[in-house]
């Protein structure tokens, strides 16, 4: 599941968390991206020591096996840890899902818990570039989910989802308990506050918030990657 931050895209693993037949990771590439870029990050000591720094075993441990011999492997990867350098060919042996959300949304989202945030900071550029990747290798568009249609309807979105995977809809993945999952990242102490509290999808979002002048060019360059996938929507 490709995601840039902000974008319910730890409620969408904890959907797939709460499944009998599925493992879940949370941002395999996130201690990396920190290595490898420098940026600081909250808690970015803690995260670099508890990931895994080297790209190579990540891609590694993502192609399998799959933990605990589970037959479906739920990774929620963050489309800004792509940076230029590992190689993203092992991306064509797995199954590729999209998930967008109103770069203004985002934007809103992300910068009330880390200032003033760049277009790399916020995946979509990254996320078009992967995005391209799968279409070219498999002859067709993957998927694509836009978090606002999964919020008015979860179990729909849900259903086509599963459906387009070729996976079986479990009603489970409606429902959590609160309190995470036991595969959080170390990081969800600061940013997971909310889901935590949640026991499934939140309900349909509000209007569309306006952008901050200071990010309105962040927005504008943001929004032609969100609209390129956003026409392929289930």
């Amino acid at each position: 599941m490709w995601s840039g931050p902000r974008n319910i895209s730890t409620a969408m693993m904890y959907a797939f968390g709460a499944r009998d037949d599925c493992a879940v990771w949370d941002e395999p590439f996130y201690a990396a991206y920190l290595s490898e870029t420098g940026l600081i990050h909250p808690m970015r000591d803690e995260i670099i020591a508890d990931g895994i720094t080297d790209p190579d075993k990540v891609i590694r441990a993502c192609l399998g096996p799959t933990p605990d011999n589970r037959p479906v492997f739920y990774q929620k990867h963050m489309t800004q840890h792509m940076i230029p350098g590992p190689d993203r060919g092992w991306i064509n042996d797995c199954t590729n899902v999209f998930l967008i959300r109103d770069p203004a949304r985002v934007i809103a989202s992300y910068a009330a818990k880390r200032e003033n945030p760049t277009l790399d900071d916020i995946g979509f550029r990254q996320q078009a570039e992967v995005f391209d990747q799968v279409c070219q290798a498999t002859g067709q568009a993957p998927p694509v989910l836009d978090s606002h249609a999964i919020r008015a309807n979860p179990e729909t979105a849900l259903r086509k989802l599963c459906a387009a995977i070729g996976l079986q809809f479990q009603p489970a993945m409606l429902n959590w308990p609160t309190g995470g999952h036991k595969n959080d990242g170390v990081w969800a102490a600061h940013w997971y506050g909310a889901v935590w509290k949640s026991t499934g999808f939140a309900g349909v979002e509000g209007p569309v918030p306006d952008v901050p002048d200071a990010l309105k060019d962040v927005w504008s360059d943001a929004l032609p990657y969100y609209q390129q996938l956003a026409a392929h929507a289930l």
